[in-house]
């Protein structure tokens, strides 16, 4: 969700602005991923690196972290909603903590759709940590090497239950994955749009979904062995 600090410059805002407007965004984005029929929509919230932005900005964003969270979570349940959230909650703060873990369990039951934040989350930090877990548990004699392949090595990530995502977007016209979802993505349409996160809109699902319905998948087949 790229673009909040250009968007605030733009308007001569403060990136604080960005990041409120942001959240509106991402508002938009979930409602209209549940109006298409999407069971799965995973958002980068704040990654491993950004902890290396200024402490106010850092400070800015953890309070609108808490007030979506305090905010949104009967928004979503009402809504059938469930949220889970994926990183390393050991550096966010304590009622950080408590508030995701209660998100969590109010939204447990809900099937309509899966919204999963990535929250001090890096796709690197992710893999090493799930390939640490497998070395213990061999070094254990809990588990063969010889046996670990990719079903194995998958349970091990943050959500091994969610599938991996047909489509990444990025927007604001960046053109990278930025150590996003690194070993879920191998198969996904990527997809980049000049638009900043703020501006994004339920209508931007309908034409992404307009897209990628046109893209021929193949996973490394051609078309005449599929």
């Amino acid at each position: 969700m790229d673009g909040n600090g250009r968007w605030a410059r733009a308007r001569g805002l403060p990136r604080t602005a960005g990041h409120r407007q942001g959240a509106e965004a991402l508002r938009e984005a979930v409602e209209g991923a549940a109006e298409h029929g999407i069971q799965h929509l995973t958002v980068f919230g704040f990654s491993a690196e950004n902890w290396r932005r200024p402490a106010a900005e850092i400070d800015e964003l953890m309070r609108l972290l808490r007030r979506y969270l305090r905010a949104e979570i009967d928004e979503l349940h009402r809504n059938d909603v469930r949220m889970r959230v994926i990183g390393d909650r050991t550096r966010l703060s304590r009622d950080i903590v408590d508030l995701i873990a209660e998100g969590e369990r109010q939204t447990a039951s809900n099937t309509r759709l899966t919204l999963t934040v990535a929250i001090n989350y890096g796709g690197r930090q992710e893999i090493v940590g799930a390939a640490r877990r497998l070395a213990e548990r061999a070094a254990a004699s809990e588990i063969d090497p010889a046996a670990i392949d990719e079903t194995v090595f998958a349970h091990e990530l943050f959500a091994p239950d969610v599938p991996d995502p047909d489509v990444v977007l990025r927007t604001s016209g960046e053109k990278r994955l930025s150590n996003f979802l690194l070993w879920q993505c191998a198969y996904s349409e990527l997809m980049f749009l000049d638009k900043l996160w703020p501006d994004f809109t339920r209508d931007d699902i309908a034409r992404i979904i307009d897209d990628f319905r046109q893209r021929d998948r193949r996973y490394g087949a051609t078309l005449e062995t599929r």
